[in-house]
Parts: C-alpha cells; structure tokens; sequence
C-alpha cells in the first residue's frame, strides 16, 4: 500500500533529494503536501510533476502560485498558508510520513506537530532539536511517533547502535555496550586555512562546500563547524546521552558518516558516497532497505581515509556550542538563534566570517541561562536573542 508524504521545505536541497528516491518507487509512496517558503515557480513545476493534494506557502505568495497551477490546469490543489498552513500539513490524518527539512527554527512548530500526530517523521531540521531537543524526544514517547534521523552523521549513528537501543532508559549515559560516538566532520572548505586567512573569506567562498551539495545557511555553518555543534546537541538528544560521551573527529573525505565505538573495542561505521539520497532512502523505508540511484562505494577509488582533532582556536563555534549543551536549559536555543542571525548577515556582507562565532559568543554571555520547560520559554529566548545578535551586527559590522 502507497504511503503520503508530506515534504517540509521541497524546494531546498533535502527536500529535492527526496523527491528522487520518491520518483523511483511510485508503487511505494505518493506526495501529499509540498511546501515553500520563497521559491515558488519550481513548487508549481513541483506540483506539475507529483499532483499532491496540498501546497504550502506564505500568505504574500498565494496569488502567485494560484496563478500558476490554474495555467497548467492545477486548480484542484488546494492552497494553504504560513504556520497555519504547515501545521495543518504535518498533523493532516491523510499524511503517513513527514519529511522535516524546512531550514532553521522556522520549522520547529511544524516538526513537533507531526511529532504529536504521531507520524514518521525523517528529521532533517537540525534546529528543531537544538532548540526544543527535551521537548521533541518526550513528544515523540508520548504520541508514538518514529523519529528517523536524516542528516548523514545521526542516521550513520542509528545504523550503527543495536537494533533495540531506543528500548533502553534515556539517562545520558551510552547502553548496550556502547563507549562512544564519534561524530564525523568534513572540516569544510576552510580546514587548512589559517586565522589570518579565514578573516578575509567571502560568503561565495563559504558556500563552496569540498564534498557536499547544500544550501547557504547549513555550508556556511559547515564553514564554521556550528553545523557539527548543532549535530553534537541533536546527537545528545536523539540517542540519549551527554556531550562527554559525543567525540567529534574531522574526516575530509566524507566517506565516513560516523561511528559507534563500544566497550568490548569495536568500533562501527557507516560508509558511503556523499549523497543525501542514502540517508533519506533508509529513513523512508527502515527497517527495510529500497534501491537508489546512487552508486556503491568503490573503496579502491577512495583507498586513502583520513582523520585529525577539530580546531577549536580556529573554529571557536564548535566549543560555544558544546558549552551550550553542557549548559542546558535554553542555551542552545540562544546559540542557534544568534547563528541564524550572524550567518544572515554574513552572506548580506555585513559581518566578517570570524564574527559569526563572536556574535554567538557576545548573545550567549548577555543572556542568563534558564530552564526550557515549556515552547512559550523557548521561543521568547528565540526571539530575545535574535533582536541581540541584530544589535550587535548593527554595532559591529563592517
């Protein structure tokens, strides 16, 4: 039987990797909603080409897809907008599977509301975990939704723990036999540059990842490495443990996606090409596997594999974030809204590279620490701390 799936984000990258494993298994799964936030001529050839039941924009862009859906005889797809529109696509009775890959806090109320609908949801926003990380795994226990990580690093992780690990209390310390994991960094397109040198980098340069295919904001992070420090918090989360117990170790291949040591010395990885299709094709299906169009590793193309320590003097981001989940409470809320704002104003040339982790840094000094019991809490340090981190780039930039 077919299954719907509601893609969160479908313009974006993550969002068209997984309408190609979709096109490859029509018999399997069909679309049910497709939303957007900006790019609206290619969510209408979207809806040319899939017909889903439900589109989701912003209320300023209405006009503009109705207008083309009614030229290519769409007229029938009904049109949904803001918040509103995404919650109602995410917890819709008709959806199956959600894909959550809209980028940054903007998609945390619509990830949790299929978390409480109790979908399968395949979690490619990182930051709805970093800001809400307590909040998400208890809504997930409560409402029996199946939490599938997307990115490459978490989902190597999931292959990699025992099959029942999630049975396991979630006490912050690694079960079953598990020591250690190690999370995977392709160290970006700086790795080898120096202080001096990343004062000067432009965002064209930043965007430029070595190995990936991503958009601005995730390869500006990678650039930084606040995207491994977002991956740290969301591993903390997802598979129940403290930051101690989460290793990052710079591997500029890719080839790796990470790793699960255990007590007994074993070490497990996860290897593939770089393809964000693998990721998503077991997250659909698991525990079943489906075919891709992606190629096998030829492990005598890639016959050299190499691994090093992160530089946090030099990509400071790493350590704040850490910080922040050794803090707790509503500190990495604090983090990821300052990044968003300081990655903005990067790519608006507004702040140098180097200013990022600073404005991360200043926001999360200025700001007192305080427990994220309820979504109310977090979203006002959410907004808090984006209105601090535009007043420093006001102040600062140049």
């Amino acid at each position: 039987m077919s299954q719907a799936v509601c893609i969160l984000g479908a313009t974006g990258s993550i969002g068209q990797s997984t309408l190609k494993i979709l096109q490859q298994h029509p018999e399997a799964y069909s679309v049910f909603a497709v939303t957007a936030q900006s790019r609206i001529t290619e969510l209408a050839e979207i809806c040319q080409q899939y017909r889903p039941k439900v589109a989701v924009v912003p209320a300023n862009k209405v006009d503009e897809l109705s207008q083309l859906l009614q030229v290519q005889g769409l007229s029938d797809i009904e049109i949904l907008q803001d918040e509103a529109g995404l919650i109602s696509v995410a917890e819709h009775p008709g959806v199956d599977i959600v894909m959550a890959a809209i980028v940054g806090a903007a998609g945390l109320l619509s990830t949790l509301a299929a978390v409480k609908a109790g979908k399968r949801v395949l979690l490619a926003n990182k930051e709805a975990l970093v800001m809400s990380g307590d909040i998400m795994m208890q809504a997930a226990r409560d409402y029996g939704a199946l939490l599938l990580p997307v990115d490459s690093e978490h989902n190597a992780i999931f292959q990699c723990l025992p099959q029942n690990y999630f049975d396991a209390e979630r006490n912050g310390q690694p079960k079953l036999g598990v020591h250690q994991i190690l999370l995977t960094a392709s160290g970006g397109p700086f790795l080898n540059y120096s202080l001096e040198q990343l004062h000067d980098v432009t965002p064209a340069q930043a965007c430029k990842h070595p190995n990936w295919s991503m958009g601005q904001k995730i390869s500006v992070d990678s650039a930084t490495l606040m995207n491994k420090g977002l991956e740290l918090i969301e591993a903390c989360h997802l598979f129940a443990v403290q930051e101690q117990f989460v290793t990052v170790v710079v591997h500029p291949q890719s080839i790796i996606h990470s790793m699960v040591q255990y007590v007994d010395g074993s070490t497990l990885a996860q290897m593939g090409n770089p393809d964000m299709g693998t990721p998503i094709a077991h997250a659909l299906a698991w525990p079943q596997r489906i075919s891709t169009h992606i190629p096998a590793l030829d492990l005598f193309k890639h016959s050299q594999l190499n691994f090093q320590e992160p530089d946090v003097v030099r990509f400071p981001a790493l350590k704040l974030a850490r910080q922040a989940m050794k803090s707790g409470g509503i500190a990495p809320t604090i983090l990821n809204a300052a990044n968003e704002i300081a990655v903005a104003a990067f790519l608006n040339q507004q702040i140098r590279f180097t200013q990022i982790p600073q404005v991360v840094e200043t926001v999360l000094n200025q700001m007192d620490n305080q427990p994220a019991h309820d979504l109310d809490t977090i979203l006002h340090a959410d907004h808090t701390a984006r209105g601090l981190s535009q007043q420093y780039v006001v102040n600062k930039g140049s």
